[in-house]
């Protein structure tokens, strides 16, 4: 009974149109003339695309140093290959904590803006050490000396 179920249930699970143009292939059969047999099941099947064209490599350009790390590009669009994974600086003056869309400006010139929806209020610190580090995907994160956590932030200038 099981050997039954094992090849009864997969013709269930085939969908219809599989059976639905068996005349095709009778009329194909009923054919005595092997060319004429050879070209009647050659038209039931769809014309296949034409094969992908092979890939040739690009040319490649001469190899270029890879260039040095800029701590003041540090954040801003750049290539893949950047290297600085951190900066570190501190915020001039009084600093009060965070809110989304908060402009943090550091004492290297560099203004980061609070992008990930986080609040932070705390007691004014004057000066207070940051570190800039790069995230996963592409995001980088403000670490506030003597706070544990860290908003998510994107260079602004």
């Amino acid at each position: 009974m099981r050997g039954l179920a094992l090849l009864i249930v997969p013709m269930l699970l085939t969908p219809p149109a599989v059976f639905a143009d068996d005349s095709g292939l009778l009329r194909c059969r009923g054919l005595s003339d092997p060319a004429a047999r050879l070209a009647c099941y050659d038209a039931l099947v769809p014309a296949a695309a034409p094969p992908p064209a092979p890939r040739v490599p690009a040319p490649t350009a001469p190899s270029t140093p890879a260039p040095e790390a800029q701590p003041d590009r540090f954040g801003l669009k750049a290539p893949a290959t950047e290297t600085v994974q951190a900066v570190d600086s501190h915020i001039p003056g009084e600093f009060r904590g965070w809110e989304p869309g908060s402009r943090i400006k550091l004492a290297n010139g560099q203004v980061w803006e609070v992008n990930d929806g986080s609040r932070g209020a705390l007691a004014p610190v004057v000066d207070p050490k940051v570190r800039v580090r790069r995230g996963m995907l592409g995001s980088f994160y403000l670490e506030i000396e003597g706070l544990n956590r860290s908003p998510r932030v994107k260079r602004i200038e």
